[in-house]
């Protein structure tokens, strides 16, 4: 049995149809099925069907981002295992480490003014990093989410009322809330977890606007769809309308928001403790904190203990940064036209040549 002609190529995300041939003799016709079907779930997850769509610079940026991201979380997760010595701890048996040590030796990044190892307190600075943007942009994303849902869907004085709300707290500057969601949790003097909290309740307030806008608007926009109204006509409840059919077409752009959104929290925590109400170096390490304490030091001449941790700072940002960034570029049809062009006209030179 023949074959439909395959002679133009599909770009990448087009899906593509194979047919099965029928048992000889059968009479069945051949079985068509879409080879998008085949892709495994891991395939489709967001930043892996990114990584397989990008080329050139877009791969560059985004294969970039993915490494300075991981080695941030690998300093996460393996904290104690990479820092040598505790965050807290100024010795060992042998004696104190001293105060304001050059990079080199048993300290390969110094030591502070307060005899903290640099290099020990940059690692353990990270688990604080990730922990607020878990707790902060997680907790932002279920909330906002929950609430676009239901006000794009049931409209009315709920719709109005929720978005007055989220237009009066998007005016809030996140790290004035910050400072004040500090002192009301724990008086400027912030345990690990009460800073950890302070910092992810205010980004929480302040980044739920930003869910809510994105997917109220697309609930807008899917509730006045034909499948939608089929379900309605089909007698489907509210309920089922929301969670089965708009939630995911209404969250596809989530995932960018998210990045996004990480890196902003990261700036925030920084500098809630630059501004001195970050958390004790004591009970957890801070960057912010690190870089507040660091400034006498740099007219001394002592550099290393404000340039480790301000580059940690800038180098997580700037990785969480070129995900997003790589996977808003991606999510423009205009550049993935782009790309099946070039990937066409490449073919069509090879085989000219």
């Amino acid at each position: 049995m023949s074959t439909p002609d395959n002679s133009q190529n599909p770009g990448p995300d087009e899906p593509t149809q194979t047919f099965a041939e029928a048992a000889p003799g059968s009479g069945a016709p051949a079985v068509a099925f879409d080879e998008r079907a085949k892709k495994s779930w891991f395939s489709r997850l967001p930043i892996v069907s990114h990584l397989r769509q990008s080329v050139g610079l877009q791969r560059g940026m985004l294969i970039t981002g993915l490494i300075l991201s991981g080695i941030v979380i690998i300093c996460a997760i393996f904290a104690p295992l990479i820092a040598p010595y505790g965050f807290n701890q100024l010795g060992t048996s042998e004696g104190n480490f001293g105060s304001k040590l050059p990079p080199g030796g048993t300290h390969i990044w110094g030591t502070t003014v307060g005899g903290y190892d640099v290099f020990s307190r940059v690692v353990w600075g990270a688990q604080t990093a990730v922990a607020v943007i878990v707790v902060a942009v997680v907790m932002s994303l279920f909330a906002g989410v929950i609430l676009g849902l239901i006000s794009g869907y049931i409209g009315g004085w709920l719709d109005r009322i929720l978005v007055v709300i989220a237009d009066a707290v998007y005016a809030f500057p996140t790290l004035l809330l910050a400072l004040v969601m500090s002192i009301a949790i724990s008086g400027g003097q912030s345990s690990a977890w009460g800073g950890i909290a302070a910092a992810a309740f205010s980004i929480t307030v302040v980044f739920i606007p930003q869910y809510f806008r994105v997917v109220r608007a697309e609930t807008l926009r899917l509730k006045a769809e034909p499948f939608v109204e089929s379900a309605i006509v089909l007698g489907a409840s509210k309920a089922r309308i929301i969670s089965k059919h708009i939630f995911r077409n209404a969250t596809r752009t989530l995932p960018l928001i998210f990045t996004l959104n990480a890196s902003e929290a990261i700036l925030t925590l920084a500098g809630l403790g630059f501004l001195g109400f970050g958390i004790e170096p004591t009970s957890a390490s801070e960057w912010g904190y690190d870089l507040n304490k660091a400034l006498p030091d740099v007219t001394s001449g002592v550099w290393w203990t404000a340039v480790f941790p301000g580059l940690a700072i800038v180098l997580t940002v700037l990785g969480i940064t070129l995900v997003g960034e790589s996977m808003n570029d991606l999510n423009d049809p205009r550049l993935r036209v782009r790309r099946k062009a070039k990937l066409k006209n490449t073919k069509s030179a090879e085989v000219t040549a």
